[in-house]
Formats: C-alpha cells, sequence, structure tokens
C-alpha cells in the first residue's frame, strides 16, 4: 500500500524556465504567428544591442525556411563584437541571465529573458536544440553550440560546442527551429524589419522570406549610433520600498555617505539637506532606516530642489537618423512635409529618466481617408501590438487633430488624414504593460510628455500649410503683376507708336518685395529643383540664403542684388521625391522677404526641443 503524500510534500519550487515554459504567453508566444514573430524580434535586437555598445554598424541578416508543415528554422546574423565561449551557455542558456538587468543605461533588452525565451519554446515546439555561433575578433576560430535548456534547474544543456572555421571576422549567428506561422501585414516580420530600418538608417538588414524572396534595407548613413553611459538613479520618484532596499544592501557607514553613492544629482552639501529636512543624523547607519524614517527621506527629497536627470543613460535615434530613415522608407509616398524632428526634455518617472521623440510626415500620396499610420517605438524597437493599451496611443487619441486640419470625432480618437507620425520613447527603465514589452504602460508623466511632443510637430505642419497657401497667394500676384503690367505697357506703346518703356521700377514700386520661389526642370528625365530670388524692391539688396531639401541643405550667399535682377540657382542632384525645398534667410529685413521664412536662432542638428507650456 502506498503511503499518502503529505500535504508539504506536495509543495516544490519551481525554477524561473519551468515557470516560462508554462506560461510563455506572458513573454509574446501566444500564438503560432506572434511566436515566430517574437523569434526574430528578440534575435535582432540582441544584435542590434551588440552592434551599438561596440561602435559597429549593424550588417543583419535574417532568413526563414519552411522545414514542415508549421514548422520553420529561422537564422539570423549579425556582425557585432561575438561573444566570449565561456559566457556563450548562460547567456543563450539561462533565463534572467544578462548584462543590462543592473545598469541604469537604456538598451532594447534589459532583463535577460527575450532570446532565451526563444530558445525555450523552440525547444518545446520542436523537440530541437538551437544552434549558436560566434566568433570575436581576438579569437582565430568560431565556435558552434548545439544547446537545448535543462528546464528544471535553468541552466544550458550543451551538446555540443565544436571550434570551427567561420567566414566572419566577428559577429553572432543564432539558428533555432519552432513551431509557427508566416503572415505578412501590419503585424507581419517584414512590417517589423521595415520600421527597424527607420530609425536604424545606419544598418544594413536583409530579408529572407519562407518563399525565398530576399528584401534588403540598405544602410543609408554609415556611422555607428552613440551608445548610452550607465548612471545612477535619480531621487526623485523613488518610493519607500526602493529606500528601505537600498538601505539594507548598501555597505556605506552612513546615511550621507549612502545618498551621494546611491544616487544621481546628490552632492555632499544636497545630501546633507536632505537628511537634515527629514530628521535623519547624517551619521546613522543605513540598516537603521525603517519604514517611517523611509518615508521621511522621501519628504526629504521632493522638499529639495534638485538638477534634472543627467541625459547620459539616454540614447535617442537622434534627427539626422529619423529624418533619413523617414525618407528613405517611405519617400515612396512623396510626402509634401517633412517635420524637423521633436525632442523632449529629458523628465522622470519612478526616479528614472526617459524622454520622447517624434517625426511626421504628410501629404503626397498618403491616404486622407484613413487613419493616420502610428509607428510606436520604445528604446528604437518597433511596437506592433496591442497599440489599444499603449500610452503613445492613448497621447495621439487625447490630442485634438481637428484644428490642425485633420479630421476626428469630437477630437477623440486616431485621426484620419494624410500623415504618418512616428513616437519613440527613449529611457533605462520604461514602464511596459507585460513581460512582453509589446506596449508602453499609459502612465501621466509618460503620456503628457508624448502629448507635448506631438503637438510641436504638429504646430510645424501648421506653418507648413500657412506658408504653403501664403506662398501660392502670393506667387499668383507677382505673376500676374509681372505679366499684365508689361502687357499694358506693350498694348499702350503699340496704339501711341511709342518705344516700350521700362516697367521694372513700376513692378518694383508696387509690390516692394524680395520674391523667393521655387520651380522644377527635367534634366536626362530626372526632376531637379530650381530656387528664383528676385528683387522687386528698389534698392540693391544681399542676404544669406539657406535652402533645405529633404536629404541636405544648400547655404547661397547673395549680394547686391539690383532691382529687378534675378538670382538662380539650380540644384544638382536629382529629386528622389515629390520634394519642395524650405527656405530661410539672414541678413535682410524680414519685412521686404515673402517666400521664405526668418532662420531661427536655434537652428543646427539637435533638432526642436519640446517645453512643457501651453499657449
Amino acid at each position: 500500500m502506498t503511503p499518502k503524500k503529505t500535504e508539504t510534500e506536495n509543495y516544490r519550487q519551481v525554477s524561473v524556465s519551468e515557470f516560462f515554459e508554462k506560461n510563455r504567453h506572458m513573454l509574446g508566444f501566444d500564438s503560432l504567428q506572434k511566436s515566430l514573430f517574437m523569434i526574430v524580434k528578440e534575435a535582432v535586437d540582441n544584435s542590434l544591442d551588440a552592434c551599438e555598445e561596440s561602435g559597429t554598424t549593424p550588417e543583419i541578416s535574417v532568413e526563414i525556411s519552411i522545414l514542415k508543415e508549421d514548422l520553420f528554422e529561422v537564422k539570423v546574423l549579425d556582425n557585432g563584437p561575438g561573444i566570449e565561449r565561456s559566457i556563450v551557455p548562460k547567456v543563450f542558456g539561462q533565463l534572467l541571465y544578462g548584462s543590462r538587468f543592473h545598469v541604469l543605461k537604456q538598451s532594447r533588452g534589459q532583463q535577460g529573458i527575450g532570446i532565451t525565451a526563444a530558445i525555450l519554446y523552440g525547444q518545446s515546439t520542436s523537440g530541437e536544440p538551437s544552434i549558436i555561433t560566434t566568433r570575436r575578433k581576438v579569437d582565430s576560430v568560431a565556435y558552434r553550440f548545439v544547446l537545448g535548456i535543462d528546464i528544471k534547474n535553468n541552466v544550458a544543456k550543451v551538446h555540443s560546442e565544436d571550434p570551427i572555421i567561420w567566414p566572419h571576422e566577428s559577429g553572432t549567428e543564432i539558428c533555432i527551429k519552432a513551431r509557427g506561422r508566416y503572415v505578412t501585414g501590419r503585424q507581419s516580420i517584414f512590417e517589423y524589419l521595415k520600421e527597424l530600418a527607420v530609425v536604424n538608417p545606419n544598418a544594413k538588414i536583409s530579408f529572407t522570406d519562407p518563399e525565398g524572396k530576399k528584401y534588403i534595407f540598405e544602410k543609408t548613413i554609415d556611422e555607428p549610433s552613440k551608445p548610452p553611459k550607465a548612471t545612477k538613479p535619480h531621487p526623485y520618484g523613488v518610493e519607500i520600498g526602493d529606500i528601505i532596499g537600498i538601505c539594507a544592501d548598501s555597505s556605506e557607514d552612513s546615511m550621507e555617505n549612502l545618498l551621494i553613492s546611491a544616487f544621481s544629482r546628490i552632492s555632499r552639501a544636497t545630501s546633507l539637506e536632505i537628511l537634515e529636512k527629514s530628521g535623519i543624523d547624517p551619521g546613522a547607519s543605513p540598516h537603521s532606516i525603517d519604514k517611517v524614517k523611509a518615508e521621511s527621506i522621501i519628504k526629504g527629497i521632493n522638499d529639495t530642489k534638485l538638477m534634472p536627470p543627467s541625459a547620459e543613460s539616454l540614447s535617442p535615434i537622434s534627427e539626422k537618423f529619423i529624418r533619413t530613415g523617414m525618407l528613405s522608407v517611405y519617400g515612396e509616398h512623396k510626402p509634401s512635409f517633412y517635420g524637423r524632428p521633436v525632442t523632449g526634455k529629458v523628465a522622470i518617472y519612478k526616479g528614472n529618466p526617459f524622454s520622447v521623440e517624434t517625426g511626421m510626415v504628410f501629404g503626397g500620396a498618403l491616404p486622407a481617408d484613413q487613419p493616420i499610420l502610428v509607428l510606436r517605438y520604445a528604446n528604437k524597437v518597433p511596437l506592433l501590438f496591442h497599440p489599444g493599451s499603449c500610452a503613445i496611443t492613448k497621447a495621439i487619441s487625447e490630442t485634438d487633430w481637428r484644428q490642425f486640419g485633420f479630421e476626428q470625432k469630437q477630437g477623440k480618437g486616431v485621426p484620419y488624414g494624410p500623415a504618418i507620425i512616428m513616437v519613440h520613447v527613449f529611457g533605462p527603465r520604461l514602464p511596459y504593460t507585460s513581460e512582453s514589452k509589446e506596449a508602453i504602460a499609459p502612465v501621466d508623466e509618460i503620456t503628457d510628455a508624448i502629448k507635448y511632443a506631438i503637438k510641436m510637430e504638429l504646430k510645424q505642419l501648421r506653418r507648413f500649410n500657412s506658408r504653403a497657401e501664403k506662398n501660392k497667394k502670393m506667387g499668383e500676384k507677382f505673376n500676374l503683376v509681372s505679366t499684365v503690367i508689361p502687357e499694358i505697357a506693350r498694348k499702350s506703346s503699340e496704339i501711341l507708336s511709342m518705344e516700350i518703356p521700362d516697367c521694372r521700377v513700376v513692378i518694383s514700386k508696387i509690390a516692394n518685395v524680395v520674391f523667393v520661389r521655387e520651380t522644377f526642370v527635367e534634366r536626362d528625365g530626372n526632376k531637379h529643383s530650381v530656387t528664383e530670388v528676385i528683387n522687386y524692391t528698389m534698392n540693391p539688396i544681399s542676404m544669406n540664403l539657406k535652402i533645405v531639401f529633404r536629404n541636405g541643405e544648400v547655404d547661397k550667399k547673395i549680394e547686391n542684388l539690383g532691382m529687378s535682377e534675378k538670382f538662380v540657382y539650380e540644384h544638382t542632384e536629382p529629386l528622389n521625391v515629390s520634394d519642395e525645398a524650405e527656405y530661410y534667410f539672414t541678413g535682410i529685413n524680414p519685412v521686404l522677404v515673402q517666400g521664405a521664412d526668418e532662420l531661427p536662432s536655434d537652428w543646427g542638428l539637435k533638432g526642436v526641443e519640446a517645453y512643457e507650456s501651453e499657449e
């Protein structure tokens, strides 16, 4: 007779791997379609992080082949720095093993779960181990690992480890066999890679689909992304449990030293000020801090004026990359407006810095009778799923787009119009709605920051539309003046049998402006932009003209342009989109100029900065 188990004998500890194998939906592996997508996403995110940290311009190859029915093989190869062979089993075969969780700096991956979860899913659904090939520049050979995961113990199960001759100087290749379903459309692998190309114009991304079709997103900028630096958390936003935990783990001998060592933006004088307001002895041991004292410290922090958080731990896409990426990927729609990317100021959520970037294109062949296309990004990663629960969608839906010419029912919801808006939220500890990081939690601090950046972008669009309408009317007026007056003079001269008079003085007296306009000519089947500056004033003028195209700028110095004289500049590079140049000027009275705007004093590569202000 078998003895009955006691109640306590029914309990046992579950490993992390075992838990996530049974709850893989929490990591995004909740359907065949989504699971195949997640394998590619996690592998590519790892590759981009590795290249960014090593200062390498990425070259990433993704291949998906179908083995039978719903069984696929996914290969992702990068040109990153490679991985030291001794830690390969832990990196790929042990959940929650990683280099970024305990470091406060922005990265795509953070928890040490993603790629290992992909290998775990492949092992569970195909019964096959994964193959990892890696090589560093200092290694004479590459190493190929065939490994799976010991689920009960959360450790790698290495089947083999062999040195091989590999044609690549450095990099890593991951090969995973798994069940899945390949689809096309908005939430597809191709769309994910396409949106990655927007924010990584310095990456060459090639993709071979299960039918053998190959797509290549060529790099358009040959410079590495600027990697973030690790920083300490900012005191604003920390909670009682954070203070208690930091104090319990600290090896500092006093609270004065702990505040200085544990947080950014706290000097010795600031530490003493916080502790004085908290009623805590600066020499007190950190291990003596309980709940009541922690509450006092938080109050003291909030009552003390501190410098804003450092931006060193952040890695924005940058204006240059956004402009170039939007042009190279969405230029086929021939938008008439490319907004200058907006970068928000650094804000804080729970002691961690974050910021927002936006980019926008409008018009051209984009459909006006459909909702605008929203490109959501978190730490440079496209978010294709669960838009309804995301802070970005919430901010867009709560912004009134009607005043900017869009259709929007009662000023709520995603608007309709010919536009694509890109929103990038970035920071070292972004709050997500789930472990799969498919949507940003709609907390007030983040949604408010997104709203301000969007409004700044829309104000640019309103200025563009206003300027376009104004230039159209001015062009019609001056075309009329410059055509009608000479024609009147010619007819009058015929009637009176007199010589045709010089009409330039009359036209200049009527107009009294310097008119800037753009025309187009065809050269060898290509469209070229021609800039004309006509002096319709009574005196010679001089000015500096900045001509801004989608893919660059041209500066021209105009000196002593006489009355009714014309300055002409033809852009030598053919235009690959329905391009309309933007014109800015300095060195002349702004009242005299039509068709161009005065150059903003903050013009430069830093882009537009959004600050909290209300009109």
